[in-house]
């Protein structure tokens, strides 16, 4: 069992070997790879070592998964989303449990994990609608002859996904590709590997088959063996946008379906006729929610005209945002020196910095990595901070006199994934929304991230391969279609078919 600590702190110090999920229970036997110490951003604390899976180690977790398939690949769809009901239950029952071991290994405050556990079973939620969802068509097409079709699951598939939401982004996943009737193998990121443990104890709870759903952990070489393994029909990625297209690359090459998400650079529009204090709030939020280490999170405000006085409140409301407090930490000190980095980088180039986060400390967690909030304004619209993914709470400036200049820098940078305008008009609003290059769009939002049933996904090169990674892509994306001609009766009428 993972330890579970109290709301916002990690736990005491552990050589606990953290161990892979597979056939149903916890293997503490099994990575034969590096092992990876595994440390609290909170405060630098022990959480315990795991053991990589190397490419042998994931033979044997396709085999498990493989033996699982073919008693749940032929289970009937609706008993498929039955443990699905009772897991999002158990996930209920049991999230302060769940938000705390989040905090613990990502440094999230727990208002945070709790918030990212409850919008991945929305995708749970989604999941158990399948019934509805595949019931196919059937068409007369001619007389006595009927078309119809339906949805099959690939096999064994596979998910490899991020630190910065542990419970989450899995869960983009998993309930969608198990109720399309496939056996899962999730690779978690070696930085947060406990979260999605536990998990799976709950889905054993719920009543799913051993070896549906299956943990393994690891590093890169884990990665890699995943998508080479010729056992592994599809998967999906969530990280930076290199990697992504490292993952596309790979796994394609190697015969699979993939879906890979990377990074992004958000733009925020403000215009005069804004409300303030709305935007004031909501800006910030986007920007130091989950310390900015979500690929959703504002990156650059772009202010159009006179906005002097909402750009004063947001700078305002940000300077409330004290780390340990109201905003949580920076995942490890390497992403703590880099988001500094580019800070120091912006102060040397001429830039203001109306807030500077560099230097933050939490009383009592002094091994924890922290950086404040920090808004940078003059710098030019090329400058790494107005271009690079930072990914921290660090909020760049830019100003411009029109609409227009504001659309045209979002659209040339490369990626896709959101743009956000801040107005009270609707012409305006619908002005930018129609022009903007991005897959999600917020008016009046700064986190524009669909409800389900409406999908997740960006553009650019913020996601290679084609399709959204939650909503009806992803029920797509997880199984194949078949379509099936069919005559039975017999008929005097002769045509083409007959």
């Amino acid at each position: 069992m993972s330890t579970v600590m109290p709301a916002g702190s990690a736990p005491a110090a552990t050589s606990e070997s953290i161990g892979h999920y597979l056939g149903g229970d916890r293997v503490t036997n099994f990575g034969s790879g590096a092992s990876i110490d595994v440390t609290s951003p909170l405060d630098g604390s022990a959480l315990g070592t795991l053991v990589a899976a190397t490419a042998d180690d994931v033979d044997r977790a396709v085999a498990t998964a493989s033996e699982a398939f073919k008693l749940w690949g032929a289970t009937p769809l609706k008993d498929r989303v039955q443990p699905l009901f009772r897991f999002k239950q158990l996930v209920e029952e049991n999230i302060d449990e769940l938000a705390a071991i989040v905090t613990a290994e990502n440094g999230k405050t727990i208002a945070e994990s709790e918030a990212g556990i409850r919008k991945g079973l929305e995708v749970v939620e989604y999941a158990t609608s399948l019934p509805s969802l595949m019931r196919g068509g059937l068409l007369e097409v001619s007389r006595g002859v009927d078309c119809f079709e339906r949805r099959d699951p690939l096999g064994v598939v596979a998910g490899i996904t991020p630190f910065n939401f542990p419970a989450m982004v899995p869960m983009w996943m998993y309930p969608i590709a198990i109720a399309c009737g496939n056996t899962f193998i999730l690779k978690p990121s070696e930085q947060v590997p406990l979260t999605q443990l536990r998990m799976a104890e709950l889905f054993k709870d719920a009543g799913l088959p051993d070896g549906v759903f299956n943990v393994v952990q690891g590093d890169r070489g884990t990665v890699e063996a995943l998508l080479d393994h010729e056992g592994i029909a599809a998967a999906a990625f969530v990280g930076s946008t290199k990697v992504a297209k490292a993952v596309y690359d790979r796994g394609s090459n190697a015969g699979k379906r993939v879906l890979a998400l990377g990074g992004a650079k958000n733009h925020l529009v403000v215009v005069p006729d804004a409300d303030p204090d709305i935007t004031a709030r909501n800006v910030v939020s986007s920007a130091t929610g989950c310390a900015g280490q979500r690929c959703m999170a504002a990156s650059v405000l772009i202010t159009v005209g006179d906005c002097d006085s909402i750009l004063d409140k947001i700078a305002e409301t940000m300077d409330r945002i004290v780390p340990g407090e109201n905003m949580g930490a920076i995942i490890n000190s390497a992403a703590k020196e880099r988001i500094e980095g580019y800070i120091s980088r912006a102060e040397s180039d001429g830039a203001t910095l109306k807030l500077d986060g560099r230097g933050a400390t939490v009383a009592g967690k002094e091994g924890g990595h922290y950086v404040g909030a920090t808004l940078i304004e003059g710098v030019d619209r090329e400058h790494p901070a107005a271009c690079d993914e930072i990914f921290g709470p660090v909020l760049t400036v830019l100003r411009v006199d029109t609409l227009d200049e504001a659309l045209e820098i979002e659209n040339s940078n490369p990626y896709g994934n959101a743009a956000s305008i801040y107005t009270t008009s609707g012409a305006t609003a619908r002005y930018f929304e129609e022009r903007a290059s991005a897959g999600m769009i917020g008016i009046n939002i700064g986190v524009p991230v669909p409800r389900e049933p409406f999908s997740f996904g960006g553009w650019n090169d913020s996601k290679f391969g084609a399709g959204d990674i939650t909503g009806d892509d992803g029920f797509a994306f997880w199984s194949k279609r078949k379509k099936i001609t069919e005559k039975w009766s017999a008929s005097g009428a002769k045509n083409w078919m007959s």
